[in-house]
């Protein structure tokens, strides 16, 4: 029998999972390159375990990433103020969704897939006004990757897994929907983004230190998508933002 999945195995996540076309970019050569950049750049001089790579961290973004996704568009957890404001959730168009979770996923494993060697310890080398972000922008739209992107069913568009992969401010020159906006805090968000949820479990593991450890599964468990307080009561609840229930605080 042909094999659908493939599991890799994670220290930090114990499983990670892919499909068949997700595992096309897996092994494409601007990811596979990932393998040899290492995720704390020089810090395995100081710290010897340090040596885990940008290959593995991505790939742990991208299983966070979807573990958030199911957790906030779960109808229980979507209110009618929320469901009425991102289109996906108010029409419950399954088919939708499951476009964006693809969306997300590639988004999530492509996030660093523009990091040079030696990480951020080198970004001051590239030209003037480029940056990691930049490069993975090209990178996603490179052709190469933009065979593998068509070939998924349904196809992927470039420009949604851009957006997500780098957020709002690395990305100024697109428009964001407040949909778009939510799915790119998952990744890149400064409070709930799962990119720094797995650097700090991750870095901690392969450096033998305790304090970035935190409960991510009971985090997870309580993100809810919330409307923003609005600082003036006459205008009502802000854009929706990611967010923690009560039982989270």
């Amino acid at each position: 029998m042909p094999k659908h999945i493939h599991e890799i195995r994670d220290p930090i996540h114990v499983f990670v999972r892919l499909d068949n076309p997700e595992r096309e970019v897996l092994n494409s050569r601007p990811f596979q390159r990932l393998r040899h950049i290492h995720q704390l750049a020089l810090t395995y001089l100081v710290y010897p375990g340090a040596t885990h790579k940008r290959f593995e961290h991505s790939l742990g973004v991208m299983e966070l990433a979807s573990r958030v996704f199911d957790v906030v568009t779960n109808p229980d957890k979507v209110s009618d103020e929320i469901r009425s404001h991102l289109v996906p959730l108010g029409k419950a168009d399954s088919d939708a969704l499951r476009y964006w979770r693809r969306v997300l996923r590639m988004a999530a494993l492509c996030h660093d897939i523009g990091h040079m060697p030696f990480s951020h310890a080198a970004e001051d080398l590239l030209p003037e006004g480029w940056d990691h972000e930049r490069v993975t922008r090209e990178i996603i739209a490179s052709e190469e990757m933009r065979q593998i992107w068509e070939n998924m069913t349904p196809p992927l568009r470039q420009e949604d897994i851009i957006k997500l992969a780098v957020g709002p401010k690395k990305a100024k020159d697109f428009q964001f929907s407040d949909w778009e906006a939510i799915l790119s805090e998952i990744i890149v968000g400064d409070a709930f983004g799962v990119d720094r949820m797995d650097y700090l479990l991750r870095d901690s593991h392969h450096l033998g230190v305790a304090y970035g450890k935190f409960d991510h599964y009971r985090l997870i468990d309580t993100l809810q998508i919330l409307p923003t307080p609005s600082a003036d009561d006459v205008d009502g609840p802000g854009e929706p933002t990611l967010g923690v229930d009560e039982g989270g605080i």
